[in-house]
């Protein structure tokens, strides 16, 4: 059992520079923090782990995926980067086409609303996100594209 449930910027830090902890990731990642409600899974290379699940947009099913993610109020707020490749993530194309998602952090699961933050809202949030993840601010060096920040809210 993992009982460490804070965020760790060193260990962000040392994973930005390529020390990185590749033994959860994935489907793998995913399959162990929902079996465990997210005692192995949550603090991942200092960053904080939620598991999102959205429709996919052209097969219809459910798809998951674990993600960093922070707070903001009552929302969570996650960063769309695919770590700066050129075109978003699947999981963002999934919610802008269907915003109705399923998030669990740690035990706690529950039906949420997506949207993507306004240009303000970025210039307000972005900051929080890069203190946990600070590759951020890389992978939006890394493209031309604006990396889009999501707002979920609990319905």
């Amino acid at each position: 059992m993992n009982a460490n449930r804070t965020p760790d910027r060193a260990a962000a830090e040392r994973a930005r520079a390529g020390d990185i902890d590749l033994t959860l990731f994935g489907d793998e990642h995913v399959r162990r923090y929902e079996e465990t409600n997210g005692e192995e899974g949550y603090i991942w290379n200092g960053a904080p782990i939620l598991v999102l699940t959205t429709i996919g947009r052209r097969s219809g099913k459910p798809r998951k995926h674990a993600l960093i993610y922070g707070t903001d109020g009552d929302d969570v707020i996650l960063v769309a980067s695919k770590g700066g490749a050129p075109e978003h993530p699947q999981w963002y194309e999934n919610l802008v086409a269907n915003p109705e998602v399923k998030v669990q952090v740690l035990a706690d699961r529950y039906d949420g609303i997506a949207r993507t933050a306004t240009p303000e809202e970025k210039a307000r949030l972005w900051p929080k996100m890069t203190e946990l993840w600070p590759a951020y601010d890389d992978y939006q060096q890394r493209t031309d594209r604006d990396i889009p920040v999501v707002i979920i809210s609990r319905r």
